[in-house]
């Protein structure tokens, strides 16, 4: 049995910001607007820090990477892609496509990879600082994976992970 696709949008981004509090989101400078300059990959462009697609391929993996081993070893039969934008009419951050560890029986065999698909160019938009991009790609990958293990938004959301 097949779910339907699971949705991250951009709603938790404005419930938390990154570890050391939020980024202004709105005019103002930040030093490390500034910083982000000189990271390779990365620059700021009127404000919202450009991350060129190969980096935020790179932030993805470093997130995915920061799952703790022993769920690691459960994400199975998953395909985690970085696309530039959500399907039209969509705000999305990230998608999670397919069917939940809770939701696999014995019958679950010779299926398609689940996908994750994040979205770069919504989560630049949404940015300010390269902490700002470090921040949303992990929360949004950490969501999609918990997706993956069968936690609904509302679960999420009160975790803090919305």
């Amino acid at each position: 049995m097949v779910s339907g696709p699971c949705k991250a949008d951009a709603s938790h981004a404005k419930q938390a910001g990154p570890p050391s509090g939020p980024a202004p989101r709105a005019g103002g400078t930040s030093s490390t607007s500034i910083e982000a300059r000189a990271q390779p990959g990365i620059r700021d462009t009127a404000g919202v820090v450009d991350v060129s697609a190969g980096e935020f391929e790179r932030l993805v993996e470093e997130a995915l990477d920061s799952i703790p081993d022993e769920l690691g070893r459960l994400i199975t039969n998953v395909a985690v892609l970085v696309q530039d934008e959500a399907p039209p009419g969509e705000d999305l951050l990230g998608l999670y496509e397919g069917i939940p560890l809770t939701e696999r029986d014995g019958g679950y065999a010779g299926v398609l990879p689940d996908t994750i698909t994040i979205f770069r160019l919504p989560i630049l938009r949404l940015c300010r600082t390269r902490e700002d991009v470090v921040h949303e790609v992990r929360t949004t990958v950490i969501h999609e994976v918990a997706h993956h293990f069968g936690i609904d938004d509302q679960t999420l959301h009160d975790l803090g992970w919305g």
